[in-house]
């Protein structure tokens, strides 16, 4: 099954735990390499659903000078939509409140954009999921943002945490895309690789 990745040495550019705890559930042979410093900016009249795409792809361009010609790059980038504002990951507790209280008792949307690169093919994509969250209080806020800490999240959570559990009352779409990487979807442009 895994023949047509076999001429492809694949590494995933994230330091995310839980993107290489994803991606490794597909059952691919990888390694992590990150490369510092890159541009993460994009411009302020690109639409909301289409930031996170840009961002990955940015980060592949950055790795085609140091590319060897059997590997594969997967990138990505994770973003949360709310009331036509864009979270990111916060820079402290005070941001991390505020982006919690921005989406307590609404949805949002989680886009995570995706660049798997090779020295002759490049594809991107990105993958949305609505999430619903009921009404979360204060005291349920700041006991996350103390205990867990989630300062290297988008929208200043992660699903799979303890504020996914008690705050999660629907979900539109894929769940591990909200984790931040719509592994599925990986999967099949893999796939498509052979072809």
């Amino acid at each position: 099954m895994f023949e047509h990745l076999k001429p492809y040495n694949i590494i995933l550019a994230s330091n995310s735990p839980r993107r290489r705890e994803l991606l490794a559930g597909l059952g691919l042979d990888f390694s992590v390499n990150v490369l510092p410093n890159i541009d993460e900016s994009y411009p302020p009249t690109l639409p909301y659903d289409n930031v996170a795409e840009h961002i990955a792809c940015k980060k592949a361009e950055a790795y085609k000078a140091v590319m060897h010609p059997d590997d594969l790059i997967i990138t990505a980038d994770t973003v949360v939509i709310v009331d036509n504002r864009i979270l990111g990951k916060p820079h402290n507790a005070e941001e991390a409140i505020d982006m919690l209280k921005a989406i307590s008792g609404k949805t949002h949307r989680v886009v995570t954009g995706v660049s798997i690169t090779t020295s002759t093919t490049h594809r991107h994509f990105s993958v949305a999921t609505d999430v619903t969250f009921a009404s979360l209080s204060d005291e349920e806020i700041e006991f996350y943002v103390t205990r867990f800490k989630p300062f290297d999240k988008a929208g200043a959570y992660g699903i799979q945490e303890w504020i996914g559990y008690i705050g999660v009352t629907s979900l539109n779409g894929s769940y591990y895309n909200v984790m931040g990487l719509p592994v599925q979807r990986i999967w099949k442009e893999l796939k498509a690789l052979k072809q």
